[in-house]
């Protein structure tokens, strides 16, 4: 795994009017920090790659629909530098990722219908000075291709 990168398998609890996630909470060991959340759509097939930050960590999750939530670690002198991490995130599998602040990531949604995604970021998203850098999705230096494996 990516040196940064944690997990947080998320519990469904259903009951009859229902069901409750929690997704974040303060006491969690992944959390380190609030600067606001934001909830964005994917729709089938459509890839929302790649990009990084340089001062805040992400905290992403899909609450319905299907992604897949790819990682790449460019960061120089880091010990899993090259390293290409995927997660399957979504309705048949609750995760939350924790993706360290300049670590190169996006997603493809892989449902047949439209993901939801909710993103927990340690930084207020600044809307003169953005903290993002981006790269095409298909055309770049990173050693990763969003076909499915299958094909």
């Amino acid at each position: 795994m990516i040196e940064g990168v944690e997990i947080k398998r998320l519990k469904v609890i259903p009951d009859e009017r229902g069901r409750l996630m929690e997704i974040l909470r303060a006491d969690d060991a992944i959390f380190s920090k609030f600067g606001q959340v934001y909830m964005t759509t994917t729709y089938p097939q459509v890839v929302k790659a790649w990009h990084t930050h340089q001062f805040q960590d992400d905290h992403v999750t899909a609450v319905s629909g299907m992604i897949k939530l790819v990682l790449y670690d460019d960061r120089e002198g880091s010990p899993t530098r090259g390293e290409i991490n995927e997660f399957f995130i979504g309705i048949h599998q609750p995760l939350l990722v924790k993706i360290p602040r300049e670590v190169m990531h996006g997603w493809k949604c892989i449902s047949e219908t439209e993901a939801l995604i909710v993103n927990v970021v340690t930084e207020p998203y600044n809307y003169e000075n953005p903290d993002e850098i981006r790269l095409d999705p298909h055309h770049n230096h990173i050693p990763y291709r969003w076909d499915r494996k299958d094909g």
